[in-house]
């Protein structure tokens, strides 16, 4: 009983295991109840209404536990928890936005595709516990490297000031290259399936090959990758806690990913949303680079800030677009990704 005790109360990256056992617990109780209650033995088209439900839900679970972590060790850690959770979920959704695009473009039907976002977080989970403990690491060896993160997330931001409007290319897309030049892609969709079994025509002889499905399953991990190469640096503005940079992280993806079919069909509605993310950008990178100068800006001014950039841009586009026409969202499944 005692091992047992010390056990949970031993320090892992600076907070005690029991913490991080108790969010490893709600990430697999959420996607346990996702794949095995809500789809379980089905796919079907999430609709808005459903996925607003969907998300209110995590956003509950999310809020909670941050209300948990305030309560158990203190209201700095819960007001960096809370901040670093809007940061990622502003953010992010230029990722959701690039995922749609990604969609589109390969004709995923809606059906199938809760299932490449299903599989998709599972990648997100790993790929950025990696990416935060380098970032974490990095930060406690070398704190100049605030400087280079700072610097880098200030020229980001300018950066999507000068492409706000600019859509991202895929028939020349490097990944989709890379792809196609290292698997066998089938022509057209096979169900739900990743992968199948036929004829090489090259060879003759029965090969695996991957479907379109997978081919959407490998950019999302991939543009996730790409993406939290801004979010990451720009959370350590906020603490350099691995523990709140990362749950912060993970609460805040899982939410978006579940309210991706209310936000892929009103894409159009987001136009000037960028310049709002721009600017979240901008700012965190200021931030960021004052804090090796001994210049820490409050965490609740932080977080005032960012609802207030971001409510604008949202408010804004919204009002800007409310006479432009939904974009269509793909159907059938076509031979774009062969």
């Amino acid at each position: 009983m005692d091992f047992i005790q010390a056990a949970l109360y031993s320090d892992f990256l600076g907070t005690p295991a029991f913490f991080w056992l108790a969010f490893i617990s709600i990430v697999i109780g959420l996607l346990v109840f996702d794949l095995g209650f809500l789809h379980r033995g089905q796919q079907k088209e999430i609709e808005a209404k459903e996925s607003f439900i969907l998300y209110a839900g995590y956003m509950a679970i999310a809020f909670a536990f941050g209300a948990w972590v305030w309560w158990a060790r203190g209201a700095q850690s819960g007001l960096e928890f809370f901040t670093g959770y809007l940061i990622e979920q502003s953010l992010a959704m230029d990722n959701i936005f690039v995922i749609a695009t990604v969609f589109a473009f390969l004709n995923i039907p809606r059906i199938y595709q809760h299932r490449v976002l299903f599989w998709g977080i599972l990648g997100v989970i790993v790929f950025r516990a990696i990416l935060i403990g380098l970032g974490a690491a990095l930060v406690m060896s070398f704190s100049w490297i605030l400087f280079v993160f700072g610097a880098f997330l200030v020229f980001t931001g300018l950066k999507m000031f000068k492409t706000s409007h600019d859509k991202p290319s895929m028939e020349d897309n490097w990944i989709l290259k890379l792809i196609r030049r290292n698997f066998r892609v089938t022509d057209t969709l096979h169900g739900e399936k990743f992968t199948v079994k036929q004829v090489d025509p090259k060879t003759g002889k029965l090969a695996t090959f991957i479907t379109p499905l997978f081919v959407a399953l490998i950019f999302v991990e991939f543009v996730d990758l790409i993406f939290a190469v801004d979010s990451v640096p720009a959370i350590f503005a906020v603490t350099q806690d691995p523990f709140i940079v990362y749950t912060s992280n993970i609460f805040a993806i899982l939410g978006l990913r579940a309210l991706y079919f209310a936000l892929a069909a009103a894409m159009h509605r987001f136009k000037y949303l960028q310049y709002s993310l721009a600017t979240i950008l901008v700012l965190v990178g200021i931030k960021i680079f004052l804090v090796p100068m001994g210049i820490k800006i409050d965490t609740a001014l932080s977080l005032f800030v960012t609802i207030s950039v971001l409510a604008s841009g949202i408010l804004y586009s919204l009002w800007k677009t409310r006479n432009d026409m939904p974009e269509p969202q793909p159907g059938k499944a076509t031979d774009a990704a062969s």
